[in-house]
């Protein structure tokens, strides 16, 4: 790679450059912090007990947990024995939201997770393995009076796997299982005010169904859902930062255009980088606002995909192009065994999030983890994907040892080299272990803001100042890694120092400016091949 600005800007320069992108990145951790809220709630519900005395189930009949149009409703599980109403006429709904509150497209996603209360009677035990089948309608509605509409219906399994905490013996009955969380349902977009759960678990006997499931006492729920002050933090930050790099990207090509060579293979990946991360950065999220697009949740996880894979490419071939007095470069054909594993776990994420999400857009009751076939799918794909990451891991820290060791022999062999071939060397070196530099500490903050996430409550509170740590981790790490594709872009562009049939061959490293000088010196022709050659 010809002539970078890197290489040509002086520290001065380059400690103000570094200076501007730090208060960047110091506003986008601050943004996140002070400005957005916490980025999801969580919102426990309990299911009410509503009595379904139809004959006929298959015809929908909605029943409503409270307000004007409740159903007729059981204090608890006892009552419905006392009465001698069957588990086939007992029907669990949720309203979401809770009274006197609504939905909104700003909460983006609807993410369900399921708990029973199974309390432990010694003639009602739960059996190993067992599954408790769910039938479920969900239907919403715009307004508080008019009629409520289906939008998915689907008979779900659920393993449950419960222990209890004492001896099963008469004394301890009553006493509750501890029970995992069961994934419920997810919804890739919020386009409506009110949403209703119906849930029945019917009971067959002689098909085995919902038997040795336990006494079950209560359903909870918990609804998480993101919140909307953060959706618009999120939203106005993209806004801002898709013309930054879109723009960049274009005086990075252009400036590479205005060359007399063909781009290199370094050139090239830098621009793939910028465009993946242009693409992530399109706020496309906006159009959720008014539109029920559910696959809003599998396009962004694809999206990330894409930047991370293109991220981790450069990286190889940074390296790898950098290999100082290596005859294999400036062909991508020439990096497959390292980028090879890359695009197999990519491939691997992205098949299992076909299976989760993508299935989810007919069937948003659906979970990979919810059959034993599934589990081992899932498995499967991820072991898969951490090998790769592994393989790619021990590929990325050879390959920066070898350049180092690179780097070592040249550094002390400099002194017996003429003045342009050491500027020449020294220029990689500067450039290799700035870039090394920078992405060390671009992996140490997003590891340092991750750990802060998980073992803080997720806010500080200083007096009438809050921190959210959280909504930090979200906008810190989004504008660090738009921060890093655009110092590369405008760091690693050619310098316009470097125009002229100089730069013809693609393998020139070093600045024109460093030629003329050799030349002068020497008393040779600026253009003649001697003159670029070591003496």
């Amino acid at each position: 790679m010809a002539g970078a600005i890197i290489e040509n800007m002086s520290t001065k320069k380059l400690c103000i450059v570094g200076g501007i992108l730090l208060i960047f990145q110091v506003v986008a951790f601050l943004v996140g912090g002070l400005i957005a809220p916490d980025p999801t709630a969580a919102v426990p519900y309990v299911a009410a007990k509503c009595i379904d005395l139809q004959k006929d189930h298959r015809k929908t009949k909605w029943f409503i947990p409270w307000g004007p149009e409740q159903c007729n409703k059981l204090r608890d599980l006892d009552e419905a024995v006392n009465r001698q109403i069957e588990a086939n006429n007992i029907v669990f709904a949720i309203h979401i939201p809770l009274p006197n509150n609504e939905m909104s497209p700003w909460f983006q996603f609807i993410l369900c997770i399921l708990h029973m209360d199974i309390a432990f009677k010694s003639n009602n035990q739960i059996r190993e393995n067992a599954k408790v089948s769910l039938d479920v309608h969900l239907g919403y509605r715009d307004d508080t009076v008019g009629e409520w509409t289906e939008m998915a219906h689907g008979v779900e399994t659920r393993k449950l796997n419960c222990t209890f905490g004492a001896p099963k013996t008469i004394e301890h009955e009553g006493k509750f299982y501890d029970c995992d969380f069961l994934p419920f349902m997810e919804i890739g977009t919020v386009a409506h005010k009110y949403y209703l759960l119906n849930i029945r678990l019917p009971v067959n006997e002689k098909a085995g169904i919902n038997v040795g499931i336990g006494e079950i006492k209560d359903i909870r729920l918990v609804g998480i859902h993101q919140n909307g002050g953060f959706t618009k933090v999120w939203f106005a930050m993209k806004t801002f930062l898709t013309p930054s790099i879109f723009i960049i990207m274009v005086w990075y090509w252009r400036r590479i255009m205005q060359m007399t060579r063909s781009p290199v293979l370094l050139e090239k990946i830098i621009f793939t980088l910028g465009i993946s991360m242009t693409f992530i950065n399109l706020p496309v999220e906006w159009f959720s606002i008014g539109f029920d697009w559910t696959w809003m949740l599998l396009f962004g996880d694809i999206r990330q995909g894409i930047f991370y894979a293109m991220l981790l490419s450069f990286w190889i071939i940074f390296c790898g192009e950098h290999m100082m007095d290596q005859s294999e470069r400036n062909r991508f054909a020439a990096y497959w065994k390292q980028v090879g594993p890359i695009a197999v776990g990519a491939f691997c994420l992205f098949a299992f999030d076909m299976c989760e999400r993508g299935v989810q857009l007919k069937n948003p009751f659906y979970s990979i983890w919810a059959t034993d076939v599934g589990t081992e799918l899932a498995m499967a794909f991820i072991i898969v994907a951490g090998i790769c990451l592994c393989l790619y891991f021990l590929f990325l820290c050879f390959m920066v040892f070898q350049v180092f060791r690179n780097i070592s022999g040249k550094q002390s062999s400099l002194p017996s080299m003429s003045k342009a071939r050491r500027l020449h060397y020294e220029g990689l070196i500067f450039r290799f272990k700035f870039l090394m530099l920078i992405t060390l500490a671009c992996a140490a903050m997003t590891v340092i803001f991750f750990i802060f996430s998980q073992v803080s409550e997720g806010h500080w509170k200083w007096g009438d100042l809050t921190f959210h740590w959280n909504s930090a981790f979200f906008t810190g790490i989004y504008g660090m890694w738009n921060l890093y594709v655009f110092a590369l872009m405008f760091l690693y562009a050619p310098s316009h120092k470097n125009y002229g049939e100089d730069q013809s061959n693609g393998e020139m490293h070093f600045p024109v400016v460093v030629i003329r000088l050799y030349c002068s010196a020497t008393n040779q022709p600026i253009r003649t091949s001697a003159c670029l050659e070591d003496p």
